[in-house]
């Protein structure tokens, strides 16, 4: 797609469009994304405030096949995760907790491809679209093993997009019936939403409209095709997906998806700190914040540092796409995708700082999407201090790591 097939609401960045940078690894959204990006730009100043996505923009981020990115739809194979990136990116300019939820429902998919074959046939038996939520980070609750499958109980905290899901994959130690059998081992139990408890947690800084809230099951029986090991999730052993996607650690792209959404927001951040340090400006001869030398160093850094991020990130995907997921190469990737973090909330940071009284209003979008940029930015996945350790291990050069 060239930058001119483009259309509103996404306004791309010159220097990081192919048609800009011809050959390149920096792909542009699909044109159903473009479209579910309109619908949920429309609603975000609502659902930041009333911290729910609207029902339209759910059903337009689905539409744009995001939950069926490695599904795949009509004999079409899984997406590739430089496309995934794209899209992301694109719809966090205008909402970033829809984005945040799309990239969770498209990694879900790949990681419920781990089920059993009748599991997977349950879980889409209408379609590739089902929205699949997660808690998998740190496993919770209990499961027992018994003759009719495993008895679950527990409550998982911070499950971004609960309410909006078909599905959710619960991770929780797995009792066997006698205990001689070992210690508990955690597994990944695939729950139908209506069949537990959504709780209303979720009250945030950022990230408001994607109800990450708190569910609970009690005493309820999952069949044991619903149930996989979480390991083989976590290390791509344990995928039945046929492509190469599906086979990948669950690190190797997953730092950069999540980042993505941080990416977007920022690149949207800038645009409206921009267009209010112009104000009074153009046409009228009048003098505006941009006027101010220490805004035009926070505009000239904070770009840098938000194009760097995006070079970044998009060279990490595009190594996920094409060579061999390595121990190495997911270190590197998870290395690159923590750093960018670092770089968007420095960019985001100096922006708001520079900024001053006016930039803090309330209801302004410039706020809202520096919130939404700490929330995104400073997820667990994005920490530079297991990136490190996983770096320095791959390295070999710090045996005491291992």
């Amino acid at each position: 797609m060239t930058e001119q097939a483009i259309t509103p609401p996404y306004t791309p960045d010159p220097l990081l469009t192919p048609s800009a940078v011809p050959g390149t690894w920096l792909p542009a959204p699909r044109p159903e994304v473009v479209r579910a990006a309109a619908v949920a730009g429309a609603d975000a100043r609502r659902a930041d405030r009333e911290g729910r996505l609207s029902p339209a923009t759910v059903e337009a981020v689905t539409d744009a096949g995001l939950p069926a990115h490695f599904v795949g739809r009509g004999g079409e194979g899984a997406g590739s995760f430089s496309a995934l990136f794209a899209d992301i990116t694109a719809l966090a300019q205008e909402c970033p907790s829809a984005a945040w939820c799309g990239a969770l429902w498209a990694a879900h998919g790949r990681f419920a491809s781990c089920l059993p074959e009748f599991g997977r046939r349950e879980l889409w038996a209408d379609g590739p679209d089902a929205r699949i939520a997660s808690a998998v980070a740190p496993p919770a609750g209990s499961a027992v093993v018994t003759a009719e499958g495993l008895r679950l109980n527990g409550v998982w905290e911070c499950v971004s997009g609960a309410r909006y899901s078909d599905w959710i994959l619960l991770a929780t130690p797995v009792t066997r019936a006698h205990p001689e059998h070992g210690r508990p081992e955690p597994w990944v139990l695939a729950v139908p939403t209506g069949e537990l408890t959504v709780h209303d947690t979720w009250d945030a800084t950022g990230l408001r409209g994607t109800a990450s809230d708190a569910v609970e099951v009690c005493d309820l029986l999952v069949p044991a095709h619903r149930s996989f090991p979480l390991a083989g999730m976590l290390d791509g052993t344990g995928n039945h997906g046929a492509g190469r996607q599906h086979r990948a650690p669950a690190q190797l792209a997953g730092g950069l998806i999540f980042c993505a959404t941080a990416l977007g927001a920022t690149h949207a951040l800038r645009r409206a700190w921009s267009a209010w340090a112009t104000e009074g400006v153009a046409g009228t001869g009048g003098r505006g914040p941009c006027d101010s030398p220490a805004a035009r160093d926070a505009l000239a850094v904070s770009s840098a540092r938000i194009d760097a991020a995006h070079l970044l990130l998009a060279r990490a995907a595009f190594r996920a796409d094409t060579e061999p997921a390595t121990e190495t190469l997911t270190a590197v990737n998870q290395r690159d995708a923590a750093f960018a973090a670092s770089l968007l909330l420095e960019a985001a940071n100096h922006l708001f700082g520079a900024g001053g009284v006016h930039v803090r209003d309330a209801g302004g979008d410039i706020q809202r999407l520096w919130r939404d940029v700490q929330t995104a930015a400073r997820h667990g996945v994005l920490r530079m201090e297991p990136a490190a350790a996983s770096y320095a291990r791959a390295e070999q050069s710090w045996p005491h790591l291992a």
